[in-house]
């Protein structure tokens, strides 16, 4: 049976299991091998902290996940299809391993993370192409 999210070791489960999907990824995880050249064991830990400071305001996350996409986004355009497959992926590695309030949570949070950080992105992208 499933359980909540209730504990740090919880939100790493959901932290390692998601981006095992995501490294398999047909759609995004080449972003994160070839464009972003994410460092695995600095990146896992400090989305531990996100998470976690997410879910319980624990105050170990500080950081700037908006600048750092914004850059990505430079390197390499970020479309709708990057979003919804990132949000898909997530959401799915949820349901497979939670049930309850904090997991609904989790999921709400990371959708409105990603939508902002996505208008934000979108707004840059089309700002920079203008010519004044």
């Amino acid at each position: 049976m499933k359980k909540d999210i209730t504990t740090r070791k919880d939100i790493e489960l959901l932290v390692n299991e998601f981006y095992k999907k995501i490294k398999q990824d047909e759609t995004i995880g080449f972003i994160f091998y070839d464009i972003a050249k994410v460092n695995w064991e600095k990146h896992l830990p400090v989305m531990y902290d996100f998470f976690e400071n997410m879910l319980f305001y624990t105050g170990s996350y500080t950081g700037n996940p908006m600048e750092l996409h914004k850059h990505i986004n430079r390197l390499f355009p970020l479309t709708d299809e990057h979003f919804k497959r990132w949000n898909l992926l997530f959401s799915t590695t949820v349901d497979e391993l939670f049930k309850g309030d904090t997991a609904k949570l989790v999921k709400m949070r990371a959708l409105s993370i990603s939508t902002v950080m996505h208008i934000k992105i979108a707004a840059e992208s089309s700002s920079s192409d203008k010519i004044f």
